[in-house]
Protein backbone atom coordinates (compact mmCIF):
# COMPACT_ATOMS: atom_id res chain seq x y z
CA UNK A 1 0.00 0.00 0.00
CA UNK A 2 1.30 3.42 -0.93
CA UNK A 3 1.14 5.61 2.20
CA UNK A 4 1.96 8.75 0.22
CA UNK A 5 -1.23 8.45 -1.81
CA UNK A 6 -3.01 11.79 -1.63
CA UNK A 7 -6.73 11.41 -1.13
CA UNK A 8 -8.77 13.90 -3.05
CA UNK A 9 -10.76 16.37 -1.00
CA UNK A 10 -14.23 15.18 -0.09
CA UNK A 11 -16.97 16.24 -2.44
CA UNK A 12 -19.40 18.93 -1.27
CA UNK A 13 -21.96 16.13 -0.87
CA UNK A 14 -19.63 14.03 1.31
CA UNK A 15 -18.78 17.09 3.41
CA UNK A 16 -22.46 17.97 3.78
CA UNK A 17 -23.34 14.44 4.88
CA UNK A 18 -20.44 14.20 7.31
CA UNK A 19 -21.20 17.53 9.02
CA UNK A 20 -24.93 16.76 9.12
CA UNK A 21 -24.36 13.37 10.76
CA UNK A 22 -21.84 14.88 13.18
CA UNK A 23 -24.40 17.49 14.23
CA UNK A 24 -27.20 15.02 14.89
CA UNK A 25 -25.37 11.87 16.05
CA UNK A 26 -25.66 12.74 19.76
CA UNK A 27 -29.43 13.02 19.57
CA UNK A 28 -30.21 10.19 17.11
CA UNK A 29 -28.98 6.59 17.16
CA UNK A 30 -29.77 6.33 13.43
CA UNK A 31 -27.54 9.32 12.62
CA UNK A 32 -24.81 7.90 14.87
CA UNK A 33 -24.86 4.55 13.06
CA UNK A 34 -24.84 6.19 9.64
CA UNK A 35 -21.96 8.43 10.74
CA UNK A 36 -19.94 5.39 11.84
CA UNK A 37 -20.69 3.60 8.58
CA UNK A 38 -19.77 6.45 6.24
CA UNK A 39 -16.57 7.16 8.20
CA UNK A 40 -15.65 3.49 7.98
CA UNK A 41 -16.30 3.54 4.24
CA UNK A 42 -14.06 6.60 3.85
CA UNK A 43 -11.35 4.70 5.71
CA UNK A 44 -11.74 1.86 3.22
CA UNK A 45 -11.32 4.33 0.34
CA UNK A 46 -8.14 5.62 2.01
CA UNK A 47 -6.78 2.05 2.15
CA UNK A 48 -7.79 1.30 -1.46
CA UNK A 49 -10.31 -1.29 -0.25
CA UNK A 50 -13.28 0.58 -1.73
CA UNK A 51 -13.56 2.50 -4.98
CA UNK A 52 -14.25 6.22 -4.65
CA UNK A 53 -17.20 5.80 -7.02
CA UNK A 54 -18.79 3.21 -4.69
CA UNK A 55 -18.21 5.51 -1.70
CA UNK A 56 -19.85 8.42 -3.53
CA UNK A 57 -22.84 6.24 -4.48
CA UNK A 58 -23.35 5.47 -0.78
CA UNK A 59 -22.90 9.15 0.18
CA UNK A 60 -25.52 10.20 -2.37
CA UNK A 61 -27.89 7.44 -1.29
CA UNK A 62 -27.62 8.54 2.35
CA UNK A 63 -27.99 12.20 1.39
CA UNK A 64 -31.15 11.40 -0.57
CA UNK A 65 -32.54 9.49 2.43
CA UNK A 66 -32.28 12.76 4.40
CA UNK A 67 -33.90 14.89 1.66
CA UNK A 68 -30.90 15.70 -0.53
CA UNK A 69 -27.89 18.02 -0.46
CA UNK A 70 -29.73 21.34 -0.09
CA UNK A 71 -31.95 20.11 2.74
CA UNK A 72 -29.00 18.55 4.61
CA UNK A 73 -26.93 21.74 4.32
CA UNK A 74 -29.87 23.83 5.53
CA UNK A 75 -30.59 21.53 8.49
CA UNK A 76 -26.92 21.50 9.50
CA UNK A 77 -26.63 25.28 9.35
CA UNK A 78 -29.90 25.67 11.27
CA UNK A 79 -28.68 23.19 13.92
CA UNK A 80 -25.51 25.16 14.62
CA UNK A 81 -27.19 28.57 14.48
CA UNK A 82 -29.82 27.34 16.97
CA UNK A 83 -27.10 25.84 19.17
CA UNK A 84 -24.52 28.66 19.06
CA UNK A 85 -26.28 31.68 17.57
CA UNK A 86 -23.90 31.87 14.62
CA UNK A 87 -22.36 30.03 11.66
CA UNK A 88 -18.57 29.89 11.91
CA UNK A 89 -17.47 27.57 9.09
CA UNK A 90 -15.68 29.54 6.40
CA UNK A 91 -14.00 28.51 3.20
CA UNK A 92 -14.08 28.87 -0.55
CA UNK A 93 -15.27 25.37 -1.44
CA UNK A 94 -18.81 24.76 -2.72
CA UNK A 95 -20.13 23.45 0.61
CA UNK A 96 -18.86 26.45 2.60
CA UNK A 97 -20.26 28.91 0.06
CA UNK A 98 -23.65 27.15 -0.03
CA UNK A 99 -23.78 27.00 3.77
CA UNK A 100 -22.84 30.69 4.08
CA UNK A 101 -25.74 31.71 1.81
CA UNK A 102 -28.16 29.70 3.94
CA UNK A 103 -26.67 31.03 7.18
CA UNK A 104 -26.97 34.63 5.96
CA UNK A 105 -30.62 34.02 5.05
CA UNK A 106 -31.42 32.40 8.41
CA UNK A 107 -29.57 35.04 10.43
CA UNK A 108 -31.23 37.94 8.59
CA UNK A 109 -34.72 36.74 9.65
Amino acid sequence: MNMTKKLEKPTPEAKALSLFLMAYKKTSPIHKEKSKRINKQWGRVAKDELAMSDYLKEVNSMLNSFGGYDKVVEQTVQFYITKTGEWKLEGSDKYCLDAKLIADRILSK
